[in-house]
């Protein structure tokens, strides 16, 4: 035992009684706070077990609450009915049986609101259950890793029994009690529970490698728990200037802390400081947080406060979802009407960042589960499945096949959005299911299985020799309202000399071959630039494949206000580029006579092609023999 609590058992001895006179307090119908997670009071909880084994009618029917176990959970077994009625904020891996049988009680609510409910007495505690440090020379002890609701339900409760443990961390923030406010004091070393999620996989590493395209400089993150978190943040090393405010703490985080990835000096609320409210991780992270004054801890009415979040700039909420269909409602608590996990904290995330000032919300789900057998992106929720979150709490949708922005689009245009990143065997069943449900248009078109794929490798960044830089990529199936938005965008000359017709509008009929195609036999490329996160097509250039001369017809496009600044020949040639790798030997095109910068871009690329004239149209062959090289850019 320290020396300073050696003194105050010499002058409290009171709050140092023997266990059974401890356990004794505890009445009939009494409610029981347990702290959360890795602050988990593992002896006390051992204790209080031994206690009703030893005294089976000491108390009957009394209420275990807690946001999330980890450690032991034996007041949820079938045994103890009489004595413990369990009920949870979150449901856990060691409790969801109990719950799902009817044995123990779930309480969906958003986390931020749950010190309230304690604090007016809606959920009124009568004995607390915590873990400590150990006491510094004033008297106070921190409770470490577990501040969240535990702070309220001990200024609450009746009565109030502290595991004391030179494991815990001394955190700063709004951690510290004074031994005052502690009835009773067990003095119990043992390390804290350690949190190890699964290692990450591919799949988790490469929606990470999707996130760090999201994050930008300067962004504040909030995260959860599991392997995918810790993927996401592998992939942030090359970010600068981040910040944490966040429900839970994490190894992850930490590893970027120390790497000065986050350095916190760009926030404007809690400068400098890394924010939360519990810790889970391994003891090497709990020896970091350990008297850290960069790191605070305060209370989940503070961290979660959708009034707080909402005032960060760049706010940025990474969350996940066990289920998510074609309009944008996601759940992340139950699969049909069996409860699987809790509301948490990722509501009050999500909806307070799309309020903060540059704030962004990013949804991330594997796109399959129960070995691919079933998709998690679905036409509706399962029957009895909890609306986490709604339509519009997301922005990102992020899986290992891609990224979907749907904010602000509508349910046509988010459901061919969400079916584009949905794992391929699904597609084609998405595409029908949505056509039934009227979510999208009656004819739309689909390419199944490999030929449908998006080629992901062949997004390019290129530089023209102007010094423009664009991005090109593949067109994919949702691109329809981007190819809408940029054909209209041209004038009438460009429009005719494109389609070599004097048509003015561009159906959905038509604009489905654009986005809708068979990538082993033709290609779009897309020259976008992104301005305030939208896309913009600025130029499109494609090539259909002819299979007798082993050549493809080739055409592109950009917009009258970008002419001149070498996108055009940039396209070609990216077009070339890609089209001998195919082992193809070369393009033909149809240009009218009129159209000179078509030529001139064509004549800049084929120094040697050859022309034909005929109904005032060039008819060009031009093989790649004789081509200038592509900038790399």
């Amino acid at each position: 035992m320290s020396l300073i609590l050696e003194q105050w058992k010499q002058s409290a001895p009171e709050k140092f009684a023997k266990e059974e006179d401890i356990f004794s307090h505890i009445r009939r119908g009494d409610r029981i706070f347990i702290s959360t997670a890795c602050g988990e009071p593992q002896y006390l909880v051992t204790a209080l077990m031994g206690y009703v084994e030893a005294h089976p009618k000491a108390f009957a029917e009394t209420e275990v609450f807690h946001i999330w176990t980890l450690g032991v959970a034996p007041y949820a077994d079938k045994r103890y009915t009489y004595n413990f009625r369990h009920n949870s904020f979150f449901v856990g891996n060691n409790t969801r049986n109990a719950v799902n049988k009817g044995m123990a009680d779930y309480t969906p609510i958003f986390l931020s609101k749950v010190p309230a409910l304690i604090r007016n007495r809606r959920i009124p505690i009568d004995i607390a259950l915590i873990q400590t440090s150990l006491p510094d020379k004033n008297g106070f002890v921190s409770l470490g890793v577990s501040v969240d609701i535990t702070k309220s339900a001990l200024e609450s409760a009746q009565v109030v029994i502290a595991q004391v443990n030179r494991f815990m961390p001394r955190v700063h923030g709004d951690t510290f009690v004074h031994i005052d406010k502690i009835d009773f004091i067990l003095h119990q070393d043992e390390p804290l529970l350690e949190f190890a999620p699964p290692v990450e996989d591919e799949i988790a590493h490469q929606i990470g490698k999707y996130v760090a395209r999201i994050v930008r400089d300067g962004d504040v993150l909030q995260v959860g728990y599991g392997s995918m978190p810790n993927a996401i943040l592998s992939n942030l090393r090359d970010k600068k200037h981040l910040g944490v405010h966040s429900e839970l703490l994490t190894d992850s985080l930490v590893d970027l802390i120390r790497e000065g990835v986050i350095d916190n000096s760009r926030k404007n609320i809690d400068h400098g400081k890394s924010v939360a409210s519990f810790c889970m991780g391994k003891n090497e992270t709990y020896d970091f947080i350990d008297d850290n004054p960069a790191i605070e801890f305060k209370s989940i009415d503070y961290t979660n406060l959708p009034r707080i979040i909402s005032g960060i700039n760049n706010m940025t909420a990474i969350n996940a979802a066990l289920q998510l269909d074609l309009t944008g409602q996601a759940t992340a608590e139950s699969i049909g009407n069996t409860f699987f996990s809790g509301i948490g904290g990722s509501a009050d995330f999500m909806r307070a960042a799309t309020f903060a000032p540059d704030g962004k919300t990013i949804l991330v789900l594997r796109s399959t589960a129960l070995d691919d057998t079933v998709s998690r992106i679905v036409p509706f929720l399962d029957s009895g499945a909890g609306v986490t979150l709604n339509r519009g709490d997301i922005y990102y949708v992020v899986t290992e096949y891609g990224i979907a922005y749907i904010h602000g689009k509508n349910i046509r245009e988010r459901a061919m959005a969400l079916i584009s990143i949905a794992h391929p065997r699904f597609r084609p069943w998405l595409i029908e299911k949505a056509k039934e449900l009227n979510l999208i248009y009656p004819d739309q078109a689909f390419v199944p299985g490999k030929k449908g794929e998006y080629p992901e490798h062949l997004e390019s960044v290129r530089t023209t020799k102007k010094g423009f830089q664009l991005y090109f990529r593949p067109v994919k199936i949702d691109d329809e309202p981007l190819i809408k938005e940029f054909f209209y965008s041209l004038s009438d000359t460009s429009l005719q000399r494109r389609f070599m017709s004097i048509r003015r509008d561009i159906p959905h009929k038509l604009r489905q071959n654009f986005v809708v195609i068979d990538y082993t036999r033709e290609m779009v490329i897309l020259a976008c630039i992104v301005e305030r996160e939208v896309e913009k097509v600025v130029g499109m250039g494609q090539f259909t494949k002819e299979e007798k001369s082993h050549s493809a017809d080739v055409a592109f496009a950009v917009r009258d206000e970008y002419h001149n600044r070498g996108i055009g020949f940039e396209l070609v040639s990216y077009l070339s580029l890609l089209a001998k790798k195919e082992g193809l030997h070369g393009f033909t095109a149809d240009v009218l006579a009129e159209n000179r910068p078509m030529m001139h871009v064509f004549q800049k690329t084929f120094p040697d092609l050859q022309r034909r004239i005929e109904d005032g149209a060039y008819n060009l062959t031009m093989t790649f023999g004789a081509t200038n090289e592509p900038e790399t850019g």
